[in-house]
């Protein structure tokens, strides 16, 4: 008799973003009429830049050939790609960060997820929340998080509130931890850490070696001086960091797929034996055994960014979605509703009006207004009271639904 990894079950049984779509689809079943703007998910709704994807039929064509057909590629990413990244998104920065020291894959949501692979289970792992579910729902699965409590909070997991009370700039932990989760700009809240408020974090990794899981896969929406775009600027992160990009939300790699993970060979973590290990290492092991690399036509597509017109192209993209994050922000606002973020991120982070449920106020504004959004407790008990919209739709279909909310 085979067993199962008992974690599973003890998780929700529906992903958030699952539970939308299920209600939703109903809705729609009942109101087939319906005109249902989506402003919940994440996925961007522009196409691909023109470089990229003239780097991808290139590189297809490149493949009826048997002189320049591609096969396996290198699990962490080609070099042409691994370059650029260093020289456009470190270098331009001045930071120094090693093409050794990028790994290419199909997206940051996989590698935040299966980053638990290479820690123990002992370590206490800290979450801001509200947080992306991935963090504490990957945890869970790997053993690591214990177990779910009434309030929907885990017994080994350390929560880090993120509220109104401390503008969202979350606490340093009364208790020690290991491994902490930090995203900025965040999602889902919009807001972010100055570089202060990140060496702060910083600081404490360093006291107490902690390793850092920074996911910066918004940094390009950053519009603010004082944001860092990557913990890199804080000196010594390098030494407690692991850094989470992605292309989905800048240049619209949703469906194509592809991210980056930095692990600089300066972080180590403890072997049983006290032994200091690098992670670098250990991550590159992981990769080449679990993983089969980014497709070559995608690696090309995503090297196109970095061309004098595909940054321009990016560029486009994101002040386009940040013009819709302005809209929604200042139509909530003005239709008196209290809201965050849409400064530095596609998302608007919404108190609930007169106290209502997160989940009780996405089915009015589904059901009402015909309008999707995604309910706050489902990123973690402090979202409670709250919702989000995502910035990512078409500009007709964001003032359509605003001019709903007037209503």
């Amino acid at each position: 008799m085979a067993y199962i990894n008992d974690n599973f079950i003890k998780i929700p049984a529906t992903y958030l973003f699952s539970e939308i779509a299920k209600r939703v689809a109903q809705h729609k079943t009942e109101n087939p009429n319906a005109d249902i703007i989506r402003m919940g998910i994440g996925d961007v709704t522009l196409p691909l830049p023109d470089a990229s994807v003239d780097a991808m039929i290139t590189a297809a064509n490149e493949q009826r050939k048997s002189e320049t057909f591609r096969g396996y590629g290198p699990e962490q990413g080609y070099d042409f790609l691994r370059n650029s990244i260093v020289e456009n998104d470190f270098k331009s920065c001045g930071i120094d960060i090693e093409a050794d020291e990028i790994f290419v894959s199909d997206g940051a949501k996989s590698d935040t997820g299966n980053i638990g692979d290479i820690f123990g289970l002992q370590n206490r792992v800290a979450i801001t929340d509200p947080s992306y579910p991935v963090y504490v729902d990957t945890n869970a699965m790997g053993g690591r998080a214990g177990e779910p409590s009434a309030s929907g909070q885990w017994t080994n997991l350390v929560y880090l509130p993120c509220n109104t009370a401390n503008n969202f700039v979350p606490e340093l932990p009364y208790e020690k931890v290991d491994i902490i989760y930090l995203c900025y700009p965040n999602n889902p809240t919009g807001t972010t850490l100055t570089k202060e408020q990140l060496t702060v974090w910083v600081n404490y990794a360093r006291e107490n070696n902690a390793i850092i899981l920074f996911d910066a896969a918004y940094e390009a929406y950053i519009t603010e001086e004082n944001v860092p775009h990557s913990i890199f600027e804080i000196e010594g992160a390098k030494n407690v960091a692991i850094e989470f990009r992605s292309f989905s939300k800048t240049a619209g790699f949703t469906g194509t797929r592809c991210g980056y993970t930095v692990v600089p060979k300066s972080v180590t973590a403890l072997s049983e034996n006290g032994e200091k290990v690098s992670l670098n290492r250990l991550w590159l092991r992981r990769q080449t055994t679990k993983f089969n690399g980014t497709s070559y036509v995608v690696q090309r597509a995503a090297e196109a960014t970095y061309s004098l017109e595909g940054k321009k192209q990016v560029r486009a993209l994101v002040d386009y979605y940040m013009e819709n994050a302005r809209i929604i922000r200042e139509s909530l606002q003005a239709a008196g509703l209290t809201v965050y973020g849409g400064v530095n991120a596609p998302y608007i982070w919404t108190k609930t009006p007169d106290g209502i449920g997160s989940w009780e106020y996405f089915d009015y504004m589904l059901k009402e207004k015909n309008i999707v959004c995604t309910p706050g407790a489902g990123f973690g008990p402090a979202g409670e009271g709250f919702v989000r919209f995502s910035a990512f739709g078409s500009r007709e279909n964001t003032l359509k639904a605003m001019k709903r909310l007037e209503k």
